[in-house]
């Protein structure tokens, strides 16, 4: 097992040093020195500072979110760019502070010069989970024509603020959008109940049925990651 282990060692640092085309004295002490080699070549070449540096602010990120926070804040002071902006707005957004993050993604919209399809999808999120519903069906509207709005969870925020406001055909439509197999369990069981409740109980057992059938052949981590969606699936299908 010590043996193998040592084999794969070595053919990764190889593989990593012609990847990144860097000198060619490291194939001769990984084949010398096969452990002590690989180990003084991976810390080097592969777990480098920049690695470090990138997991130990991951590590801070998590333990200490508001430090990221004030950090971006005197970055931003320091800097008024339209993605230093954007960065302390995602940040707000990634600890779910929607009403410090929307003012960010407001004045960055002023930037003319940058495209607003990031901007407005943001602003989307953050407007939804505040419950804001027209601001939503607002942005929604100014980048619905574009290929990246299309049948993704954008849509579906679309259709269940449409939904919210009564607009129920319309809702309809921009919630099918995102009826694609494999892929959108959650947002299809939603959809699924939306139709339900317009009394099209066929149409939301075929898309359940759909997803049972497709998580059947879902990897192991998938099963995981969707196991309570499955279950619901599962019962909602029985029940109809």
């Amino acid at each position: 097992m010590y043996y193998y282990l040592i084999i794969a060692l070595q053919a990764y640092c190889i593989y990593h040093i012609f990847k990144n085309r860097n000198s060619y004295y490291w194939i001769f002490a990984i084949l010398f020195l096969p452990l002590i080699g690989c180990i003084i070549y991976f810390i080097t070449q592969v777990y480098n500072k920049r690695d470090v540096e990138k997991v130990q602010e991951n590590i801070v990120s998590i333990i200490n979110p508001t430090k990221k926070i004030k950090d971006l804040e005197h970055k931003l002071k320091f800097s008024e760019t339209y993605q230093n902006r954007v960065n302390l707005a995602d940040a707000y957004l990634g600890i779910k502070d929607y009403n410090n993050a929307i003012p960010h993604y407001l004045e960055a919209l002023n930037d003319s010069d940058l495209s607003d399809l990031y901007v407005a999808k943001q602003l989307m999120i953050c407007y939804f989970h505040i419950e804001d519903f027209d601001k939503v069906i607002l942005y929604a509207e100014k980048i619905k024509d574009r290929q990246e709005f299309q049948k993704s969870k954008l849509q579906f925020l679309y259709g269940l603020a449409l939904e919210k406001k009564g607009n129920l055909d319309e809702a309809e439509t921009n919630l099918k959008a995102i009826d694609i197999r494999y892929s959108f369990y959650n947002e299809r069981l939603v959809l699924a109940k939306f139709l339900i409740e317009r009394g099209k109980e066929e149409e939301a057992k075929e898309i359940l049925e759909a997803i049972y059938m497709e998580s059947q052949n879902m990897t192991k981590q998938n099963k995981k990651i969707f196991r309570n969606t499955i279950l619901e699936v599962e019962k909602l299908k029985n029940s109809i």
